[in-house]
């Protein structure tokens, strides 16, 4: 996996930045970070060769076209009410007595297999730029639906609006890593949009532990992030950790603490 910066954002200067002053994703930027993230998917797999399609990925269920076919399901899950519906209904028996989004991810691939790669990339175009924009406009009544999921074998309840506004981004651009890394394509990453997203991981992670940290973020997607007084002192990749946080590597200490993607 290559990873490039592109020239057209400046290089992010490296300054210590107190965790608290990180702020959470408002809607609106939840959506234009959500819009540039599927364009990048897009540009992706637009990218692959015919006998990458077939390549495993950190996902041991997974090829690469089985991943693409959950990105896809997972965007025009929220792209229309009736598939929504679907999927939900869908899922809920695929599931049986195992967690529901297994069931639901199992639904989306199952549906999209009839699909050739081509036919993956080109919904995938269609139906990205929409469904930024329709994530944004749902009903505050339905963003505030609970919904319940688990992180790290604990259960937790979520609003919707954290799966809007949050995890389907950060889901699709986490699959942008694997199929970078299983490929060995370029992933292209900016610190306006891969290091805010990254930032917000860090700034959630901070506060599911909740001890004193300082974090050292290589790459263009870093930074330097302190909480506190004293506590571990951690350098990684940007990258690699988010991917030990998502559970796709090992770590020790604070880096056992998991964060949803």
């Amino acid at each position: 996996m290559t990873v490039t910066q592109d020239e057209k954002e400046p290089e992010m200067t490296v300054t210590s930045t107190p965790i608290e002053q990180v702020p959470p994703l408002d809607r609106g930027e939840a959506a234009t970070l959500a819009a540039v993230e599927n364009a990048r998917m897009v540009e992706l797999m637009r990218s692959l060769r015919p006998g990458e399609w077939s390549k495993a990925t950190d996902c041991p269920a997974w090829d690469v076209r089985a991943m693409a076919s959950h990105v896809l399901g997972g965007m025009e899950a929220f792209a229309t009410l009736p598939q929504f519906i679907h999927q939900m209904r869908a899922a809920k028996k695929a599931a049986g007595d195992g967690p529901f989004i297994d069931g639901m991810t199992a639904v989306q691939v199952r549906d999209r297999t009839h699909l050739t790669p081509e036919e993956v990339v080109e919904r995938l175009a269609e139906v990205g730029p929409r469904v930024a924009r329709s994530r944004q406009r749902v009903p505050a009544l339905f963003r505030r639906m609970p919904m319940k999921e688990e992180v790290g074998g604990v259960e937790e309840t979520w609003r919707m609006g954290y799966l809007l506004d949050v995890i389907l981004t950060r889901d699709t651009w986490m699959h942008r890593v694997d199929i970078a890394r299983a490929t060995g394509h370029t992933l292209e990453l900016t610190p306006g949009h891969d290091g805010r997203l990254i930032a917000d991981v860090v700034a959630e992670w901070a506060r599911r532990h909740g001890r004193p940290f300082t974090l050292t973020l290589e790459g263009p997607a870093g930074g330097v992030f302190t909480s506190g007084v004293g506590g571990e002192a951690i350098a990684f990749d940007a990258v690699e950790f988010c991917r030990i946080l998502s559970g796709r590597g090992a770590g020790t200490g604070l880096l056992t603490q998991e964060v949803p993607f």
